[in-house]
């Protein structure tokens, strides 16, 4: 096994008075996320995924405000949906106030197609989209004077101020291979989500080989994993709580998840999860169903001390 435990992060999901989770409970589990002395806290993102929305960047910003160390991941953002300017200055912002915290990692979406339609943004083109932004975004913040013509996007003599903190890490999440090789052109790293372990070394191979295309150095891109789990006594308790919230979330069987979603004790989660480490993931982002925000924090840390005990 590798010698390193990973980076381990814990989704927090946004307000909704509707649901009965306010911005003061969200924001007491990012700041119990910081005391436990997880790695960070993710945001996931939608506009409207079967009428649900949540602003990952927003929902990031409250949590920068109420924190002062945890480093603040989006996994995945739905670049395709936004034009790049906007979004350039928005994390710019946001890595200034956090003091170089914000990690990007952005994704196509697509599994609710009406998303995009309701933006104004033809679905198939979400690859190329994200491809032209991606290079847009390290642009402006790097330069002044921005000028770039694509298919989708033509700038001409764009300035954005403030600029980052540092460099914005932007990492690239998916399964297909037009994901990995996004993640070896253009990406500081790649997430993965729902794949078997055969899969995961197959990508990491993918986005090494699409890097070394690019003239890149495929051995600083950094690789991970994102995982659906549940934490309970027994594994039967934990699914009992897991399968309904990925089947309202994403009106699909859970068996279509199963065997790629940890549940169980602790011990039992990170015994999954070890091998993919083993294989090269250097972050883990843990989207956990428990009974309240803070619950999912707490279950969040106890399985990374149940990785630390396997990568000591």
């Amino acid at each position: 096994m590798s010698s390193a435990a990973p980076a381990v992060s814990v989704m927090i999901r946004s307000w909704d008075i509707r649901t009965g989770t306010t911005g003061a409970l969200v924001l007491a589990a990012a700041r119990r996320a910081e005391s436990l002395g997880l790695d960070g806290v993710v945001a996931g993102d939608h506009v409207t995924f079967h009428g649900y929305g949540n602003d990952g960047l927003i929902t990031l910003t409250a949590v920068a405000a109420a924190t002062e160390r945890i480093a603040l991941r989006t996994s995945v953002y739905l670049l395709p949906l936004r034009h790049p300017v906007p979004v350039a200055l928005q994390a710019a912002q946001l890595d200034q106030l956090s003091q170089g915290r914000l990690v990007l990692g952005v994704g196509l979406g697509g599994e609710d197609p009406h998303e995009f339609t309701s933006c104004g943004v033809d679905p198939r083109a979400r690859g190329a989209r994200t491809n032209e932004a991606l290079q847009i975004l390290r642009r402006l913040w790097a330069e002044d004077h921005v000028t770039f013509q694509g298919r989708h996007f033509d700038l001409h003599d764009v300035t954005v101020y403030p600029k980052p903190w540092r460099p914005i890490p932007l990492l690239v999440g998916g399964r297909s291979d037009a994901a990995l090789r996004r993640a070896g052109r253009f990406g500081d790293g790649y997430t993965g989500i729902w794949q078997s372990l055969d899969r995961f070394r197959q990508a990491a191979d993918v986005v090494a080989d699409a890097a070394g295309v690019a003239g890149r150095d495929p051995a600083a891109i950094e690789l991970g994993m994102q995982f659906w789990m549940s934490v309970a006594p027994d594994r039967a308790r934990a699914r009992a709580a897991l399968a309904p919230a990925m089947e309202a979330m994403y009106r699909l069987p859970f068996e279509r998840f199963e065997r790629y979603t940890p549940c169980g004790t602790a011990a039992e989660v990170a015994d999954f999860i070890a091998p993919y480490v083993a294989a090269g993931a250097r972050h883990v982002n843990l989207v956990a169903v428990q009974p309240t925000p803070e619950e999912n924090v707490e279950a969040a840390a106890e399985v990374r001390d149940a990785l630390r005990k396997l990568f000591p």
